[in-house]
């Protein structure tokens, strides 16, 4: 029986020949020399200068609060997909950031804080318009993405399940804010 250490080593090793041939794979099916790397570059980026722009500047800081609370949670979600090999992305934007950086980090949570600035503003129900893009984000568009090869299902009903990440997700990140934002409130 193998001691800790020696476990341990095993699976460094085993790490590093793993990251290797994610580079080798990079190289070869998602580099800057492909379509897929520029479409995932427009992904990553557009989302964040509309976001600069059209923020409300006075709630700036509770929305982006918010939107970095989905893209943690989305962050938490994914890995443990990827690692469980529930799912898997055939073109990454980079090869040394988590899979899916262009969707967790940029464009799922700009759509949500674009819904929540909304929200807020309007005085609209949270859970049924945060639920509706949703709904949408399960059974439209990531099937979109799956069908043009963007992501990769490995389970069965993938939708279903994250449909229900996503509600989690919600629900998470409007408590944390509400939260937050009632103890920045009664400090001031």
């Amino acid at each position: 029986m193998k001691n800790q250490m020696d476990m341990l080593n095993d699976i460094t090793e085993k790490q590093r020949g793993l990251t290797q041939d994610w580079v080798e794979y990079w190289k070869l099916f998602s580099s800057f020399d492909t379509w897929q790397f520029w479409f995932q570059a427009v992904l990553f980026v557009v989302p964040l200068i509309i976001i600069f722009f059209k923020i409300d500047k006075n709630n700036a800081f509770q929305i982006g609060f918010y939107g970095f609370n989905i893209h943690v949670w989305l962050g938490y979600i994914d890995r443990f997909g990827v690692n469980a090999g529930y799912w898997d992305y055939p073109y990454q934007f980079m090869v040394w950031i988590p899979n899916n950086l262009t969707l967790d980090a940029s464009l799922i949570p700009v759509i949500f804080m674009m819904v929540y600035q909304w929200i807020v503003k309007q005085k609209k129900n949270y859970y049924l318009y945060t639920g509706l893009l949703a709904v949408f984000l399960s059974f439209i568009f990531k099937p979109l993405l799956d069908l043009h090869n963007f992501m990769r299902f490995n389970i069965r009903m993938p939708y279903l399940y994250l449909f229900l990440g996503y509600i989690c997700i919600l629900v998470l990140s409007k408590i944390i804010t509400d939260i937050f934002s009632r103890l920045r409130t009664q400090a001031e």
